[in-house]
């Protein structure tokens, strides 16, 4: 078995393999380490669920010398046993240290799995565990993997997908992999098995406000347009949406304009920039021009900061704090700027133009800011 494997690598390696003795699963997306402990579950204990040989610690609670000594136990009535540590990364570097010796001569009849978003490299523990684990990667999905993982998600519920609906529901991916999932077990619920599931389903489904998606706050922002992106807001609270959740979903469309910007400026296609903003390929150079490197670097300030008031307990001046970024943000655009193409794609430079509705929407599953 290899040092490191991907989340979707993982079930096949322990179909071939018997479980090594210590994996770390680590990466951002939930489902995919929810769905790697149950595989690394199912291949340690079977079918029948062997939870009297399973034990599960929690880094903010337990200590290294525990979970050393239970792992150092043998199984019992059975061949191996499974011990997993949830949120490995609260592991305090002296509460951890018993652990570094294990890790040099770990028992062979117990598989002890780690599981946190991540792991700081500067502890000794962490460099101890990397050495001796497989590396389980639950890392987002690639844009390239997102599709298949939609449609195969939608096959095992047994919902079909227009094209369309396939990409909607990426664009939720964004967001979480448990958000997507939640929207394709509605639509089974929802959508008559004689046909497939389209966009609009997904966005019925997902009570969409017309005009008040991610997507267009950032057109209003692009357009310096601060009462239309007030108008946005506002009903995006209205509809009962939490307003950390508006913050990351803003985030989260700043990323994305920021990997289209640099995929520009060093001579990329407008084809696979518009794919990535849901824009025709002709007008999407002329909307990203309007946010310049400035105002990328402040807007990644600004949001820090509005987090940490978000989460700080300032949640009755939360829809002033968000008008107050939304202000300074539309302040920010720069009209009328270019980002000079380079080579080839000189030739492709088209006139600008307004851009088309797009379904990106803010209302949406949960999503970290930090």
């Amino acid at each position: 078995m290899t040092a490191s494997l991907t989340a979707q690598e993982l079930g096949p390696a322990l179909r071939k393999n018997v479980p090594a003795p210590v994996y770390l699963v680590t990466g951002e997306e939930d489902l995919l380490r929810d769905a790697a402990l149950a595989a690394l579950k199912q291949a340690v204990l079977g079918t029948e669920g062997g939870d009297f040989n399973c034990d599960v610690f929690y880094g903010d609670e337990a200590s290294g010398a525990e979970v050393m000594n239970c792992a150092s136990e043998i199984p019992v009535f059975a061949e191996r046993r499974l011990v997993v540590v949830k949120a490995a990364d609260k592991l305090s570097a002296k509460s951890s240290e018993p652990l570094l010796s294990y890790m040099k001569e770990p028992n062979h009849t117990t598989t002890l799995v780690f599981i946190a978003p991540k792991l700081d490299g500067r502890l000794k523990f962490s460099q101890a565990v990397a050495k001796a684990a497989v590396t389980v990667d639950c890392s987002p999905l690639r844009d390239a993997l997102l599709g298949p993982w939609v449609k195969a998600e939608a096959e095992r519920l047994g919902v079909r997908l227009e094209d369309e609906a396939v990409q909607l529901l990426k664009d939720l991916c964004g967001e979480s992999l448990y958000a997507v999932r939640r929207e394709l077990e509605k639509l089974a619920a929802y959508v008559p098995v004689e046909r497939a599931a389209t966009a609009a389903d997904v966005e019925a489904l997902r009570g969409i406000t017309p005009g008040a998606s991610v997507f267009d706050l950032t057109l209003a922002i692009g357009a310096g347009d601060r009462g239309r992106a007030l108008s946005i807001l506002a009903r995006n609270l209205e509809a009962g949406e939490a307003p950390l959740r508006i913050l990351g979903s803003l985030v989260w469309q700043y990323r994305r304009l920021w990997k289209v910007k640099e995929l520009l400026t060093r001579g990329g296609k407008e084809g696979e920039a518009a794919r990535t903003l849901r824009m025709d390929p002709y007008k999407v150079r002329a909307f990203v021009n309007r946010f310049s490197e400035a105002h990328l670097d402040e807007a990644l300030r600004l949001f820090l900061e509005t987090d940490a008031k978000l989460k700080g307990g300032s949640g009755s001046q939360a829809v002033r704090i968000l008008e107050q970024v939304l202000l300074r943000l539309c302040g920010l655009v720069r009209p009328g700027s270019t980002i000079a193409p380079t080579g080839a794609a000189k030739a492709q430079v088209k006139p600008a133009a307004k851009s088309l509705p797009n379904v990106r929407t803010i209302r949406s599953g949960k999503r970290s800011t930090s």
